[in-house]
């Protein structure tokens, strides 16, 4: 079927084509007449999936050959938008309300270019075509009238309320948030309608804010009862065949290092220093794909999933409790399988030599990061008595972590040290404290050694040449690097901008900001310039981290990619892959590299608004309070301000009131007109919070009068 739909698209692209009828494009490719359903249906399918166009005269043709463009739209709460094409590198294409035509947020589409790019302003174009809707089901808040309602979508880039009519309505009261199930698109000027499925409850009642996170992106709120009826068989005992088979490190000491509250531990590591001073490091990883076969209901639910979502108060597992908490983490003193890679490395950080092997291993201790850097930094008595046959290892783990930390400094690997939050919640889910998360020493050795077991790993599986799925990171476009390369110019930081840009010179400039003032924004800015990394079949490097070759190999219980990528690592070594099953093989790491980068967004997007309510939420009870803060965000309408436990809020424009501010976009700032007064990103000042809206999710602050800031 593909191969076919290779042929016809082929075809198309050639100079002279011009776009043929269905009928001629048989006779083309010489279709027997008993066939010519079968080949109408992947016409169809083709016009379906935005490969090929229809035109209103039934003919054929590619969108690229007929000035459209095929992707997602991306919404705006002001009614115009942007769509984003599906062919990875093209530009983004404005699309003004007037040529919205009905699409909506996230909707797969058709425009048509309308305007070509010039000087400043973007290539421009409307909708022709909806070629998926995305929006099914809408969460809100409900507005009632007497006659009829409204729902007002959570999700601002939904730009239009959803019109209820009075039987439609349900059980719903006015403010509550609930679920609209759309039940007519809307029109040029015609909002859609929908019927109210679901109640969620009052917006104040606790529970009910994350509740409408999980519903509004969809997240699986439990599995079906197929996928944990097949979990639940499976037996919690390894039986002694399968340990025969694979080597056992039961008597080696592994330990897993993990966060206080982690339940899925699904890395381990071992280390031990050689006679001739080279380390043998061992990352030991769950074998999840012992336990979760190939298109088995665990299998597909997984791959459905594609991730595991950690909000801020739970997690929504990608495998079923009784896998991730259970058979397949690496609990301590008790027997797992593993895939385990061990790689010998010298003292420069140098890979000499590896193995991949199927393995069974015994855990000696569950440690904590916090355990870890009290025992290395702090030298803790009690902790070092506790664990005193391990202090060896530890030290090793250090000494190890420093070298390959700094070989891939030394190659260019760029490293932000963005302090991540920790959001504290009570029993309640009420936020009680918000602090950076910090980056100590046992974290980094655990980073450290799974980036060079990922490498090692994807080095290992490209030079045999069987499809994998790798994770890339594509080099950055070249004007957003121009932008950020002029603001830094402005600060006596001189970037030369060239077609390939290394990774190094982009870090020569963050170890020359570091400890500076103006250090976090330029790495905002910088991060900003970045493309966001995603999964591909092809293995095209990892600009971020300087690596030829990378993939995600340590995470499989939590991952998919990890987990189809140890089943091909598992299969190769056993010599399974036969031209046959590479084909196959093929099919499977494109789909599941594609579902894998969208549910990653899908999940990001659902963590970060997780994070910001539980923010707003804590900084309602801190209206009037004073602290100090970051400018890190410079935009028409105002500035936004990061405070150092990293909550951000907006001082809008109109509360500037010592002079009226210009937005100076070259240089990120805003300047006041008669002052001359300058408000630039990265720049300290002193707030006060006067508004945070739970509804919204915004946080409000002004300047603080100097006599406050005393």
């Amino acid at each position: 079927m593909s191969l076919i739909k290779e042929k016809i698209l082929a075809f198309m692209r050639e100079e002279a084509y011009k776009p043929m009828t269905a009928e001629e494009l048989a006779l083309i490719f010489d279709i027997d007449k008993k066939e010519w359903q079968k080949f109408y249906k992947i016409l169809d399918d083709m016009e379906q999936d935005g490969q090929i166009i229809k035109t209103r005269k039934e003919r054929y043709g590619i969108p690229e050959r007929m000035n459209l463009v095929v992707g997602r739209l991306q919404g705006h709460s002001k009614g115009y938008g942007f769509v984003i094409p599906d062919k990875e590198g093209e530009p983004d294409i404005f699309i003004p309300a007037e040529g919205i035509n009905g699409a909506m947020h996230n909707d797969r589409v058709i425009a048509r270019i309308t305007r070509a790019a010039i000087k400043d302003k973007r290539v421009e174009g409307e909708i022709i075509r909806i070629l998926d809707r995305a929006n099914k089901r809408i969460v809100g808040r409900f507005e009632k009238s007497q006659n009829f309602g409204f729902v007002v979508p959570d999700d601002k880039r939904i730009y239009q309320d959803i019109f209820i009519s009075k039987s439609n309505m349900g059980k719903a009261k006015d403010g509550q948030k609930v679920v609209v199930e759309v039940t007519k698109w809307p029109e040029k000027r015609r909002n859609p309608e929908g019927k109210i499925v679901e109640v969620l409850g009052s917006i104040n009642t606790p529970g009910v804010d994350i509740l409408s996170v999980i519903k509004k992106y969809n997240l699986p709120e439990e599995f079906p009862q197929e996928v944990e009826e097949y979990a639940n068989a499976i037996p919690d005992e390894i039986p002694e065949a399968e340990i025969k088979k694979r080597r056992d490190l039961r008597d080696k000491r592994i330990v897993t290092i993990d966060g206080e509250d982690a339940k899925d531990l699904d890395d381990a590591v071992s280390i031990e220093k050689l006679p001739d001073g080279k380390y043998k490091l061992g990352v030991h990883i769950a074998d999840v794909t012992y336990y979760v076969k190939e298109r088995s209901p665990l299998d597909k639910e997984a791959f459905k999933r594609g991730t595991s979502v950690y909000l801020v108060d739970r997690v929504i597992p990608m495998l079923p409790k009784k896998l991730s908490n259970g058979l397949c983490s690496l609990n301590p003193k008790v027997d797992r399988l593993t895939l385990s890679c061990e790689m010998v490395i010298d003292e420069n950080g140098k890979v000499v030599s590896h193995e991949i092997f199927e393995s069974v291993i015994k855990t000696s201790e569950r440690m904590t990061y916090t355990d870890v850097t009290k025992i290395l930094r702090d030298k803790d008595p009690e902790l070092m008595k506790r664990y005193d046959y391990l202090l060896e290892d530890f030290k090793l783990m250090e000494e190890l972590c420093l070298i390959l930390y700094k070989k891939r400094m030394q190659r260019g690997a760029l490293d932000f040290d963005f302090e991540e939050c920790k959001i504290i919640l009570d029993e309640k889910g009420k936020p009680i404290e918000i602090k950076p998360y910090e980056r100590e020493i046992a974290n980094r050795i655990i980073e450290e050694f799974m980036l060079v077991c990922n490498e090692t790993i994807a080095e290992h599986m490209y030079w045999v040449g069987v499809p994998f799925v790798y994770r890339i990171h594509e080099d950055p476009d070249e004007e957003k690097l121009q932008n950020f390369s002029e603001f830094i110019h402005n600060l006596g930081y001189i970037l030369r901008v060239t077609r390939e840009v290394h990774p190094k010179v982009l870090q020569d400039i963050l170890e020359q900001v570091k400890g500076k003032d103006e250090e976090v924004v330029v790495s905002t800015l910088l991060l900003r310039s970045l493309k966001q990394a995603r999964y591909s079949p092809e293995c095209t490097g990892h600009f971020g981290l300087a690596a030829k070759y990378y993939c995600h190999f340590t995470s499989p219980i939590r991952r998919y990619p990890d987990l189809i990528i140890h089943r091909i690592i598992k299969e190769h070594l056993k010599g399974k892959i036969d031209q046959k099953r590479e084909q196959k093989l093929k099919k499977l790491v494109e789909e599941a590299s594609k579902q894998s980068s969208d549910m990653e967004r899908v999940a990001q997007e659902a963590e970060r608004e997780t994070d910001d309510i539980k923010k707003v939420e804590y900084m309602m009870e801190r209206i009037g309070e004073i602290y100090p803060g970051i400018i890190s965000s410079v935009t028409s309408f105002g500035m936004f301000v990061e405070l150092e436990n990293t909550i951000e809020g907006l001082i809008h424009i109109s509360n500037l009131t010592d002079d009226y501010y210009i937005y100076d976009d070259k240089h990120h700032c805003l300047i006041g007109e008669r002052t001359k007064k300058r408000y630039r990103l990265g720049d300290k000042v002193v707030i006060k919070v006067v508004k945070a809206d739970l509804e919204t999710r915004t946080i409000d602050f002004v300047i603080a009068d100097e006599y406050e800031e005393e």
